[in-house]
């Protein structure tokens, strides 16, 4: 079953000093079977959240999500062995001294042999370009390289699906388009959160977040066009014509 489903799903948490807590997502449903879905929206929209109870990071307050049958709940073990997720700032998941050391770190359960272990870590480095990277220090690498080290450390223990929080953030021209290849290569059921619109092209399905609610879903260009719209329109309690001084 390849799908993600929302069903009645919002999102709150407690804000200190108030009584009234803050709702992050409101009550929306969605079923997710296309390959490729993209999700873009301002910076505080709610997009992160989103993404994040698919792999059962977040819990929804009301409602249920369910990935490829099962509860993100119930089920959160079953639902993070399928679920791959990569998140903005690579720091926070590279844990090891290189590479090459995460990526076997992220094949230990599925791989008990130590030298098939090795061979598979570096058979995923060569595959996405990054092998004469694998012994360096991940603080010597720039944002991109451990973008991409983050990346491949993931899809080793090939996830069903691919959960991208921002990943071109740090990344210059030349690694975009290689993470853009990338991503468009993959077998895996891919969901992206972006602020790079030629990304959120590439998708099959797009979700336009704005306020914590699903403002837009349908096609890519029209997601794109919709998000524009969003954005040049004057921000509340703004006039035509003020200017800032």
């Amino acid at each position: 079953m390849n799908s993600i489903s929302f069903s009645r799903v919002s999102v709150r948490v407690a804000v200190d000093s108030s009584d009234t807590p803050k709702t992050l997502l409101h009550d929306f449903s969605l079923d997710l079977t296309e390959r490729r879905i993209g999700v873009i929206g301002a910076n505080g929209s709610g997009k992160s959240t989103l993404l994040r109870l698919v792999n059962g990071l977040i819990e929804p307050s009301e409602g249920a999500v369910v990935v490829r049958g099962h509860n993100t709940v119930a089920d959160v073990r079953r639902v993070r062995g399928n679920v791959g997720f990569v998140f903005t700032d690579p720091l926070s998941q590279l844990v090891m001294p290189t590479g090459r050391e995460d990526v076997e770190l992220s094949l230990r359960r599925s791989i008990k042999n130590s030298k098939e272990r090795a061979a598979r870590a570096e058979a995923v480095l060569d595959r996405f370009g990054l092998l004469h990277l694998a012994d360096q220090s991940i603080y010597e690498l720039s944002g991109g390289e451990r973008q991409l080290l983050a990346l491949a450390a993931v899809l080793a223990v090939d996830p069903a699906v691919l959960v991208l929080d921002e990943p071109s953030t740090l990344l210059d021209l030349r690694n975009r388009e290689l993470l853009r290849r990338t991503v468009a290569g993959l077998d895996q059921q891919v969901m992206m959160s972006t602020h790079d619109l030629d990304l959120a092209l590439d998708m099959d399905r797009v979700l336009v977040v704005e306020s914590g609610r699903i403002v837009f879903d349908g096609g890519a260009a029209e997601g794109v066009a919709r998000y524009r719209e969003l954005c040049e329109a004057p921000l509340p309690g703004t006039r035509l014509g003020d200017v800032s001084r």
